[in-house]
């Protein structure tokens, strides 16, 4: 079982020295409603004085709903200092002008949206003279379940080595609200999305396939494909050198 009490120590050690390093003043992170916004939060609370949780709606009706309660309760429960920027009509504004590009695909539009999440927490990173800290796990990353320069960017992340599971047990040692614990994982992209569901695959599959290599057949080709072909989101896109060969 592990020691949550020793790994909040840690985490928040790391969270300061990565400050004291880059010479920034505070911290910044969307605060979506979810687990992993909420696991992040709490920590750079913890670390800084500083920081400041952003929350995002854009497009979904659960971004105004439960969502943003859930985002203010975690405010409330840790003492961040948040504010709302809505992105709903910049989204509206975008998908405007690219109506003559010819029609975009679901994962497209869906894409957009984190994008201009991670704009957002830049623009206000930098007026802050702050670090943007990323909310993914180790489950979301291994399959590749993030947006590539959306939610997938950020100057650091201390919880990307947890797994889902692992995520939710932390939070309930520090004493997460309830209804973040308990909900269901999504990404809030649109309504009734949950991350299971898209992905066709559980979280405890996925962490038992990380955790102790075991996972159903069907459900391993399901993890293996995803992780295959999300490669490009794990690493720097490849750059042209001089000892390049033909």
């Amino acid at each position: 079982m592990r020691d949550w009490e020793e790994e909040k120590q840690k985490r928040v050690a790391f969270i300061k020295r990565i400050l004291a390093d880059s010479g920034a003043e505070g911290l910044v992170f969307g605060n979506s409603g979810g687990k992993d916004s909420a696991l992040t939060g709490a920590l750079c609370r913890l670390a800084c004085e500083r920081v400041l949780g952003v929350i995002m709606p854009c497009g979904s009706r659960q971004n105004y709903g439960q969502d943003m309660a859930d985002a203010l309760a975690v405010a409330e429960r840790f003492a961040i200092p948040v504010m709302t920027v809505d992105l709903t009509a910049t989204r509206d504004a975008m998908l405007k002008a690219l109506e003559g590009a010819g029609e975009l695909g679901a994962m497209a539009v869906n894409n957009i949206a984190p994008r201009l999440r991670m704009s957002a927490l830049y623009a206000l990173a930098h007026s802050r003279k702050s670090l943007v800290a990323g909310t993914g796990n180790r489950s979301e990353i291994y399959m590749g379940y993030f947006t590539k320069w959306g939610d997938g960017a950020y100057d650091f992340n201390p919880i990307g080595d947890l797994t889902a599971g692992e995520v939710f047990a932390f939070l309930r040692y520090l004493g997460a609200p309830d209804s973040v614990v308990g909900k269901p994982p999504s990404g809030g992209l649109y309504d009734g999305q949950t991350d299971e569901q898209e992905l066709g695959v559980t979280y405890e599959a996925i962490d038992g396939f990380l955790l102790r290599g075991e996972a159903e057949q069907t459900d391993r080709a399901v993890i293996e494909r995803y992780h295959r072909m999300t490669g490009h989101k794990r690493e720097m896109p490849p750059v042209f050198g001089a000892d390049q060969t033909v």
